[in-house]
């Protein structure tokens, strides 16, 4: 299953880019990113059998495991690609939201979208290494 980040706003070269390629180079599941401007531009077309994962404050805010074994469902199921949005200063409005399959926050707090992108990068590394029993993950 593709695990495919679509992101506002360009991460350059930065410290977050260098988290983001850290982890997502680690992930043993395809991985793409798709950067669009933080106004305009154009979704990639969603093929049937994509699950929509949106980074929002208003989403649940899963454990590792519990993140780990919905993207597993989807994968045994056979989803073929799970596109995680992660919006602009803005967020999201509730049209947007309508059309998620899951929205997830990482906690109460409000984060820039850079550093919320290498978060999501360290969770799908996370998530990958719960699913292959690695020893990565120490919960508890």
């Amino acid at each position: 299953m593709l695990l495919h980040i679509v992101a506002r706003g360009r991460i350059g070269r930065s410290a977050e880019a260098e988290l983001v390629d850290r982890y997502l180079k680690r992930v043993g599941w395809p991985t793409r990113i798709t950067e669009l401007p933080d106004r305009g531009g154009k979704l990639p077309a969603i093929e049937p059998g994509t699950r929509i994962v949106m980074l929002d404050e208003k989403g649940e805010q899963p454990g590792s495991v519990d993140f780990a074994n919905r993207l597993s469902g989807w994968r045994d199921t056979g989803v073929r690609e799970t596109r995680f949005l992660i919006g602009a200063a803005d967020g999201f409005d509730d049209s947007m939201r309508a059309q998620a399959d899951w929205l997830i926050a990482f906690g109460r707090m409000t984060w820039p979208h850079l550093i919320a992108r290498a978060m999501l990068a360290e969770q799908l590394w996370r998530a990958t290494s719960i699913l292959a029993n690695h020893p990565y993950h120490r919960e508890g």
